[in-house]
């Protein structure tokens, strides 16, 4: 975006890159393991590529930003795995199936932070360096108990430009609970009881977002959509609801979080299980990437307004435009959203027309039509 002030690194990055040069770290680590988590758009990564680092990310985005990073500076492809993912299987031969460094960029989420420290543990020793990195504001006292409880020993660097690392030591005698996620629950809807299980990575992890709920009131029904889009879909609940309401539509489902798209098809399996055979497509892509043009009947949104901790717009308005594309001609975008976004200027420029299905003192559930 040419008037965005979004980078793809920060303070963080560099802070964490400095140290690991000042140390001679990685030279310490004799040619061992060196696992990436959370590296959003290769910063790190291809800082560190002559150590052949492996990457772990939940998201589709980044690791599309990495390859293409590495390409324009000329740089072989890094592995890249998503966070369900074991590396060991990339790790040197003589590194076993441990790793001699670790380095985590802290993710918005708690949830996402716990689940994947206990997806790390495995992969540590005594001798493993363990780094994180985040903005001093993204750094609390919640954040640190994690690592205390999944990890080890804990502490914190000074901070430099607004940015601190944390340090944690593997215990291995530490006594660790069992990874909590996926976590499951059940919602009343229409008379059913879908059964939802949230891996970590989804936004409002383990319940329903109010905005989702209000939605969820308002799912419509007409025998006229043959093709239903969940944008965004999360663990799916929307377009699972709207399966429901309309029994003879196609459903699509589609999200940039590898973990969303995993529990969405889980939870519309479990579902449907045992009824007539549903037809469902489950993409991990970049909003709608990758769908057929005037393809769709209804498309459903609750969008994004930021990345990591980065508030902008720019994911819901690429959301609206792909929207517009793929919808077929009187086909119906459905979006919720907080008030003082004003969707309903953007979607009134693209679609020429809009319409306040409901709202309430938080949430506006827009419809425009193509």
């Amino acid at each position: 975006l040419n008037k965005s002030s979004l980078r793809a690194w920060d303070a963080a990055d560099e802070y964490l890159l400095s140290y690991l040069a000042e140390d001679n770290l990685l030279e310490k680590a004799h040619g061992g393991a060196v696992v990436v988590v959370n590296d959003n758009f290769g910063a790190l990564g291809l800082s560190l590529h002559s150590f052949h680092p492996v990457l772990m990310t939940d998201s589709y985005l980044a690791m599309q930003a990495v390859s293409q990073n590495a390409e324009a500076a000329g740089l072989d492809e890094l592995v890249q795995i998503n966070t369900l993912e074991d590396p060991c299987q990339y790790f040197p031969a003589e590194a076993g199936h441990k790793a001699a460094v670790v380095l985590i960029r802290i993710p918005k989420s708690l949830a996402m932070l716990e689940d994947q420290l206990h997806r790390v543990r495995p992969l540590l020793t005594k001798d493993t360096v363990i780094i994180a990195a985040a903005m001093t504001r993204n750094i609390h006292n919640s954040t640190l108990a994690l690592f205390e409880k999944i990890i080890g020993p804990t502490r914190t660097s000074l901070a430099r430009k607004k940015a601190r690392l944390v340090f944690s030591e593997y215990d291995e005698n530490l006594q660790v609970a069992d990874n909590p996620w996926p976590k499951s629950y059940r919602i009343d809807y229409e008379g059913t009881k879908p059964g939802l299980s949230d891996h970590a990575g989804i936004f409002s992890a383990g319940r329903l977002d109010i905005g989702t709920r209000f939605l969820l009131e308002h799912i419509p029904s007409n025998r006229d959509f043959h093709s239903i889009i969940d944008l965004a879909c999360g663990n799916g609940v929307l377009g699972i609801a709207a399966a429901i309401k309309n029994p003879q539509a196609r459903l699509v489902f589609t999200d940039e979080s590898y973990m969303a798209v995993e529990s969405a098809a889980s939870n519309f399996e479990n579902h449907f299980a045992g009824q007539q055979q549903r037809d469902a497509q489950f993409l991990q892509t970049d909003c709608l990437q990758g769908v057929e043009a005037d393809s769709a009947s209804l498309v459903l949104c609750n969008p994004p307004f930021h990345q990591q901790h980065a508030i902008s717009d720019h994911i819901a308005w690429q959301m609206f435009s792909q929207a517009r594309d793929v919808l077929q001609q009187g086909g119906e975008l459905w979006v919720v959203g907080n008030r003082h976004l004003g969707y309903h200027a953007k979607l009134k420029r693209l679609f020429g027309n809009r319409e306040m299905i409901a709202g309430n003192k938080k949430f506006v559930i827009i419809k425009v039509v193509k």
